[in-house]
């Protein structure tokens, strides 16, 4: 699912010498990033360019922000949902271009994503920021 309760998955990390080894973070972060992580634990170099981006700030700092954007994206038979959530918006299309719908969450407020914002008119240029944001995620499918 592209909704909270589905696409916030706990991560575990055990990280020797960590500074902040043993806290709980708020931090975005996506599993995306646990290869950059230990690249850059073991001090290797990419082999090439990365999706992630390592946790080791965070991991060193739970009290970090880690990532702007975290992404997500589910398939319901020929439909595709892709989502954006920020430290406290979600933004999801539903088709290539939202044609399906959109919908806005505001996690500050609803964090159980009951009230859709996203047809709201006072929310206009908060979607428009946030499906630019979501089109950086997903570039290839624009």
């Amino acid at each position: 699912t592209v909704h909270e309760l589905g696409a916030r998955a706990p991560m575990i990390a055990w990280v020797p010498g960590a500074k902040g080894m043993g806290e709980p973070t708020e931090a975005l972060i996506e599993f995306v990033d646990l290869y950059p992580t230990l690249i850059d634990y073991a001090g290797l170099e990419p082999p090439h360019k990365l999706s992630g981006q390592s946790l080791r700030p965070v991991l060193d700092d739970p009290s970090k922000p880690g990532k702007a954007a975290a992404y997500s994206q589910v398939n319901r038979g020929s439909t595709v949902g892709r989502s954006v959530r920020t430290a406290r918006w979600r933004y999801t299309e539903w088709g290539p271009h939202g044609e399906k719908g959109i919908e806005l969450y505001d996690h500050q407020d609803d964090s159980g994503e009951y009230y859709n914002l996203g047809g709201n008119p006072e929310r206009a240029e908060l979607v428009k920021r946030l499906k630019a944001l979501l089109a950086k995620g997903f570039p290839e499918k624009r």
